[in-house]
């Protein structure tokens, strides 16, 4: 398959789509279009464009915050712009008899000028394409960082026993895996093959962790956002070529699937991905089946899940690293999720709100998590760790508001404090950022060297979690938290 090659190199030279020129002039021309645009129109229909204009932004407000969408509130520019957006749109068509030639050539520039940066203020909130490369990538279908064949793989495999030499890099190959077991109707999955793996014949029986993304993602974007496979490589570089087995697997089936990881009416994900992902790894690969070499990292609603599938299989698995995870399955208010993931029962919501789970279950053995917070949430020190009474009316994923602990941050203190009193091994870790894929990026980095010790990587040091590593003296008192103590926790340490 030929890939169309970035003009110029532009795109090599990692140009940021979160701040800097390039929004800045897209956002630029756009305002000055929609000036032009509006300058010598009626006032009525001025005033119908704008009535437009605030409808459009009512409705996207209405429908992120009454879906439970948004971790964190979307700045005061996505409204706008999606406001101007409306505005450009009733202009170019109600004045567009009347117009000039050239106003309406003006009219219609505006249209997508708009349209583009309010996609460029919802990417600086989420950080879905932090650069231009990343966005051509995906847009052009390029190749993901060390993808390969399976056919490469094999032959890669032959040659490095032969010579004795590892490669350099581990591969990526695109992997068919069946939905026998659970009739999931899934997207293409990927599998990180460390350099230790092509060592022998069979191979290694390395430990393996599950990468999931959140809702509205691709198991291709933990390659392109999440910036995991450099960080392994990297890792494994370190490590002479040992690191774990990274599957990359579709939690979603559709953009717009959010699941949760759940068993219901929007698909069987919790079974695909412990009856149908974890044999086939096995199988087809040679890593390990045993519980203890097999962890979770999952952002967003990934974490959520990584939570729940660990907590629900303990036979499954042993670690986990949940990036800015909720307290449980959250599709919305309460009600909302129990409709929408579990066909109004709430019986089964129950069963599957982590809370019941570990406490059903009583005590672990063997169980170990690093749960992700963003550090600019307040001082988890000085917040309430309990889940608030109001939980079941309001949005269970929403941001609490400036100066007041996320979600994110109440479910990961109430969580890491209820598995501590179970036999579950964990830490609150505290990292500069927002809830976006540059964060997540971060922390995979930061968590991964703890992850790869907990699940016996060879060669690997044994893993110490962050606060067992750290005397309270030694760290201002904002930031980490392992049972009752709080530590903060530098980004890259």
């Amino acid at each position: 398959m030929t890939v169309m090659s970035a003009p110029f190199g532009l795109f090599q030279q990692h140009i940021s789509l979160m701040h800097g020129w390039v929004p800045t002039t897209v956002q630029t021309l756009a305002a000055a279009a929609l000036l032009v645009a509006v300058t010598g129109r009626r006032r009525r229909w001025l005033a119908l464009a704008a009535l437009f204009g605030v409808i459009a932004a009512a409705a996207a407000y209405w429908g992120i915050a009454s879906n439970g969408l948004a971790s964190e509130p979307a700045p005061r520019q996505l409204w706008a712009w999606v406001a101007a957006s409306g505005v450009a749109v009733s202009v170019a068509a109600l004045g567009w008899r009347a117009a000039r030639w050239w106003r309406r050539g003006v009219s219609l520039l505006a249209v997508p000028l708009c349209l583009l940066s309010t996609a460029l203020a919802v990417n600086a909130w989420v950080g879905y394409f932090p650069t231009l490369q990343n966005a051509w990538g995906q847009l052009t279908s390029g190749p993901l960082p060390d993808q390969t064949s399976r056919a490469a793989v094999t032959a890669q495999a032959a040659q490095v026993q032969a010579h004795h030499v590892l490669p350099a890099r581990g591969s990526v190959v695109p992997v068919t895996i069946s939905a026998a077991a659970s009739g999931f109707k899934h997207r293409g999955e990927l599998v990180y093959l460390p350099p230790a793996w092509f060592a022998t014949s069979p191979p290694p029986k390395l430990p393996t962790v599950l990468m999931l993304g959140g809702e509205f993602n691709t198991p291709a974007d933990w390659l392109r956002a999440g910036n995991a496979v450099n960080t392994v490589d990297a890792y494994a570089a370190a490590h002479h070529g040992n690191a774990p087995v990274l599957v990359f697997a579709d939690s979603g089936g559709a953009f717009n699937n959010d699941t949760e990881c759940v068993n219901g009416p929007r698909g069987n994900v919790a079974d695909h991905l412990t009856k149908d992902v974890r044999p086939f790894m096995t199988a087809e690969f040679g890593v390990s089946s045993d519980a203890a070499n097999w962890g979770i990292a999952g952002w967003s609603m990934g974490g959520t899940c990584a939570v729940n599938l660990t907590t629900m299989h303990p036979d499954l698995f042993s670690a986990f690293v949940d990036i800015a995870g909720d307290s449980a399955p959250n599709s919305g208010t309460k009600s909302q999720t129990i409709n929408r993931l579990f066909g109004g029962n709430a019986a089964t919501y129950a069963a599957w709100d982590p809370i019941n789970v570990i406490t059903k279950h009583g005590p672990y053995q063997g169980i170990s998590a690093w749960f992700a917070i963003n550090a600019n949430t307040g001082n988890p020190a000085t917040q309430p760790r309990n889940i608030p009474a109001a939980i079941g009316t309001a949005p269970l994923g929403y941001h609490a508001g400036t100066g007041r602990p996320s979600d994110q941050t109440t479910a990961a203190n109430t969580l890491c404090a209820l598995g501590t009193a179970h036999g579950i091994q964990c830490a609150v870790v505290a990292q500069p950022g927002k809830h976006d894929w540059p964060f997540a990026a971060r922390v995979f980095a930061t968590a991964l060297p703890w992850l790869a010790g907990a699940l016996h990587t060879p060669g690997v040091p044994a893993p110490t979690l962050p606060a067992a590593a750290r005397s309270a003296a030694d760290v201002p008192a904002t930031g980490t938290t392992h049972g009752a103590e709080t530590f903060t926790e530098a980004a890259g340490q």
